[in-house]
């Protein structure tokens, strides 16, 4: 084994001596951790072969000032045998989302994209989903956002007319909806369809999301050439309003391939003052369904090549994936397609486009990844001028993280408090708590604030203390969770009890300012409050006010929406509960039967009693409670 390199040496003068780990490393594919002297994982990796790939970190001498930072700060390395590079490929992006480390580069994805479905039952219904797929329903997608997914359902309810509606209400109508009277439904529910024609419609939907145009087209003109040879000129008319709406679609679309059926996603790449955009466009069935502009964090000094690959692994774990990926040139990793083969179960290339429609996908994704890139630095331009305000106005130069209380209640029911985040110039909705507040005087602002921030700040309490005042700060963890600056929304009782909060749990240090709406409640009027018993008034224009409603605001819609959500479910519970034979089990019946309490109110007996675990006499019982 060559001579380990001078980081190495360093180490071992701080205690850490790298020599007898790599020594017992095997030439195997795994996963390699490094921690730092208080546990903190510092950087997680796969290699193909553990003992060539850890040793390079202390050999090499031309590596970048960020791994040189991270090298000197390793005091324990962990290591995890895999049975391929797959497996490793796997196990690395779980690990990386999962322990975030401070040295990988980390994309930001948290929610699942959207499919349209169509579900399974004799009548097939139209839908919007997230989630993990079920195999008893057809589903197409995914689809980069929600927009792109709605108009797409929009278009066929439009072209085929297929129901959109819940279980519950198709099964109890008597009448056609609203969406038959402006031909967005064949109301199926009340058989004015029949199941052959409603299939014949689901057959030319699926088609029509597989990209199959023209054979849509081409079976939709025989049907209604032969209707009209047959004299059935409103079945004849109706088809030619399909046909009519079929052609709108296809103008609507910004990409048709030529190819037919293609299925692949564009990845294109840009970066300007240490931010990096990344861009990802969807082609299914040879429709472009849009694109969507990813933000790595930790992408500063890395490659081109070395941010796509981690982009391609990180997206795709646990997702599907297409069978073509569309890269720039540069950025192509020959080995990088046979691990996502592996993992997906079917062949998966990785094209680079020189040339045809590929070359303009990827011209398409570029000029989307700079506009989204210019975007990005404008807003955090305009987000730093306001950060740098509240600095200079506060006199905390170093103040970066900042998080905000609100109350949410309505004359004391279903009390919610909400905690939001503001840091590295952005909300971190990832971040975000909400707590539900039990066990005080309804509608007691004092208590549930004190509530919320002892279910906060208490386990920050607890590790700041075990590390000591002096090194709490600099631990990885803590600095994660610990806020240059609180807000509470709400006048001096509140912030009284913040500061007793914060008194209690010994993190006196922590900058404290309550936010008054004023006595008018108007924006630009509100007061902030410290800790002294001040309090003063910003002017309506200043960046550092601008900043503080933007993160109030925040707190207020976050706090309001889990409060409605908690009161409706309770009230809807509570009316059910009151009825004597009427449990846990066959009150989710009856909702999941009919879809809500409104609708249980509206059931006749007869319908009631058709609900499992409902007999006759105990549905005339429910029906004569509601009513």
């Amino acid at each position: 084994m060559s001579k380990p390199h001078a980081d190495a040496d360093i180490l071992s003068a701080r205690g850490f001596d790298p020599g007898p780990i790599l020594d017992s490393l095997p030439l195997l594919p795994g996963v390699y951790r490094y921690y730092d002297s208080r546990g903190a994982v510092l950087y997680v990796g796969k290699a193909k072969q553990l003992k060539k790939r850890v040793s390079s970190y202390f050999q090499k001498s031309n590596i970048s000032p960020r791994i040189r930072l991270m090298v000197s700060h390793i005091a324990r390395i962990e290591t995890t045998v895999t049975r391929s590079e797959a497996e490793a490929l796997l196990l690395e992006n779980n690990l990386i989302k999962s322990l975030k480390p401070r040295y990988n580069i980390l994309f930001r994805d948290d929610k699942s994209y959207p499919y349209i479905v169509l579900t399974g039952e004799q009548f097939p219904r139209l839908t919007y989903y997230r989630g993990m797929p079920n195999r008893q329903h057809q589903y197409f997608g995914p689809y980069p956002n929600s927009y792109a997914a709605r108009e797409s359902i929009q278009l066929l309810q439009r072209i085929f007319r297929i129901r959109t509606c819940e279980d519950s209400v198709f099964n109890n109508r008597m009448r056609p909806c609203l969406l038959h009277q402006i031909n967005r439904c064949t109301a199926p529910c009340v058989g004015l369809i029949s199941e052959p024609d409603y299939q014949a419609d689901i057959r030319c939907a699926v088609l029509l999301l597989q990209g199959k145009h023209q054979e849509v087209e081409r079976t939709l003109r025989e049907v209604m050439e032969q209707a009209a040879e047959q004299q059935h000129y409103e079945q004849a008319a109706v088809l030619r309003d399909q046909l009519r709406a079929l052609h709108t679609v296809q103008q609507k679309q910004f990409v048709e391939s030529t190819g037919g059926t293609t299925d692949a996603d564009i990845i294109a790449l840009a970066s300007k003052d240490s931010l990096v955009c990344v861009n990802l466009a969807m082609v299914r069935g040879g429709r472009h369904l849009g694109d969507k502009s990813f933000f790595p964090e930790h992408a500063e000094d890395m490659t081109a090549d070395e941010v796509v690959q981690a982009f391609i692994a990180q997206h795709y774990l646990s997702r599907s994936v297409p069978a073509l990926l569309v890269l720039a040139a540069k950025c192509g990793d020959a080995t990088l397609a046979q691990l996502l083969s592996e993992q997906a179960g079917h062949a998966v290339r990785i094209s680079s486009a020189t040339v045809g429609e590929r070359r303009q996908w990827l011209e398409m994704a570029q000029r989307n990844a700079e506009l989204a890139l210019q975007q990005r630095l404008a807003q955090q331009g305009g987000q730093q001028l306001r950060l740098e305000r509240l600095r200079d106005w506060l006199n905390v130069p170093a103040l970066q993280r900042i998080e905000c209380f609100d109350i949410s209640h309505t004359m004391g029911e279903a009390t919610v408090a909400s905690c939001v985040v503001y840091d590295n110039l952005d909300m971190r909705s990832a971040q975000y708590r909400r707590y539900n507040i039990s066990s005080i005087t309804p509608g007691d602002d004092y208590a549930a604030m004190r509530q919320a921030l002892m279910r906060r700040y208490q386990p920050l309490s607890a590790v700041y203390q075990a590390s000591g005042a002096a090194q709490g700060r600099s631990g990885a963890e803590a600095v994660a969770a610990r806020p240059d600056l609180i807000l509470i929304d709400g006048g001096m009782g509140q912030l009284h009890i913040a500061m007793e909060v914060m008194q209690e749990l010994a993190l006196n240090d922590l900058l404290l300012v309550g936010v008054s709406k004023g006595e008018a409640r108007k924006a630009g009027m509100e007061q902030l409050i410290f800790a002294d018993g001040s309090a003063q008034r910003l002017p309506a224009d200043d960046p550092a006010l601008h900043l503080i409603q933007q993160i109030r605001d925040e707190a207020h819609r976050f706090a309001i929406t889990g409060h409605r959500a908690r009161r409706a479910k309770a009230r809807t519970a509570s009316r059910l509960e009151e009825i004597s034979g009427v449990g846990d089990k066959r009150r989710r019946s009856l909702l999941t039967h009919f879809g809500g309490l409104r609708e249980v109110m509206q059931a006749s007996v007869e319908q009631l009693s058709q609900v499992t675990g409902i007999s006759k006499s105990l549905a005339e019982h429910i029906y004569q409670q509601l009513h």
